[in-house]
């Protein structure tokens, strides 16, 4: 996952890039509290955070406040998006103050594909300290 960055024209986001927009301003700092919270998010198969997987492919904050998340699996078959979406409603609706959004929904795509391009170096990292060849 990226932090939001536009190409020039207010509000329209880069390819593979997406971006809140709140009263005319553009929330990038709200959208890193967000990628840093999904930190939090574990994938219970790997134990690696869905960031660092490189399962987040998007986010998007509407003026309701509510988070849009595109994210895909290492599977379309995965049978565990039930666990992913109730950490991600934890990591991102409670808390002090009533959590970073008021509420999510997770948008599960499939294009492109994941493949494991999309793991972070500190993904990898993880990954070889519990014994993966990556």
């Amino acid at each position: 996952m990226r932090p939001a960055a536009l190409d020039g024209v207010q509000g329209r986001a880069q390819p593979g890039f997406c971006c809140g927009v709140y009263g005319g301003t553009i929330m990038t700092a709200v959208l890193a509290d967000i990628e840093e919270a999904m930190k939090d998010v574990v994938d219970p198969e790997l134990g690696i955070n869905v960031v660092d997987l490189g399962l987040v492919y998007g986010i998007h904050v509407d003026e309701d406040n509510v988070a849009t998340l595109d994210m895909t699996l290492t599977s379309a078959a995965c049978p565990l998006t039930d666990v992913i979406e109730d950490q991600a409603r934890q990591a991102l609706c409670t808390g002090p103050g009533g959590g970073l959004v008021s509420d999510i929904r997770i948008n599960w795509v499939w294009l492109p594909p994941w493949g494991p391009d999309k793991i972070t170096d500190e993904g990898r990292d993880q990954l070889r300290a519990l014994g993966f060849n990556v």
